[in-house]
């Protein structure tokens, strides 16, 4: 069980770096000037795509370890929360502080995906693309402290 989790959470944690390097020109770009509205469009897919496999890393572990996967239409919110608390079978994936930071990244996915490429602005996402090298740094080191309790 502990062996396909690891897997599972490794391949996901690759196409994160993966996803930081390809956007890596870009959020460059965007610290130097302000985005036009296509490279908006790109970095608010940028950030859906970091929340997006963050998500699967934490379905993947309620998945893996049988814990119950939320429902309704609050379940993202529901998960979230669930890995900021010890499980029947785990520590907690990620710190108080960290779920709070992820919180805004997953507020602001809910946003992309309901909203028109062209309400996408620089205003409402700057702090989250500045931050996201930040907390993918924060997210990295409480995934190699959860890995190794599987382990142990």
């Amino acid at each position: 069980m502990s062996d396909k989790l690891l897997k599972q959470i490794h391949l996901e944690r690759r196409m994160l770096r993966q996803l930081f390097e390809d956007h890596c020109p870009l959020l460059n770009k965007a610290e130097l000037s302000l985005p036009d509205r296509i490279e908006c469009s790109a970095l608010a897919a940028f950030l859906h795509g970091f929340y997006n496999g963050i998500e699967n890393i934490f379905k993947r572990t309620a998945l893996e370890l049988r814990e119950d996967m939320p429902e309704g239409a609050n379940w993202h919110q529901i998960l979230l929360e669930q890995m900021a608390k010890p499980g029947p079978r785990r520590t907690a994936v990620i710190s108080p502080d960290l779920l709070e930071s992820l919180k805004e990244y997953l507020a602001f996915r809910h946003f992309f995906r309901h909203a028109y490429p062209f309400q996408l602005t620089w205003t409402n996402m700057s702090h989250l693309a500045k931050n996201s090298g930040n907390v993918f740094a924060r997210l990295e080191k409480a995934l190699d402290a959860f890995e190794k309790s599987l382990t142990e």
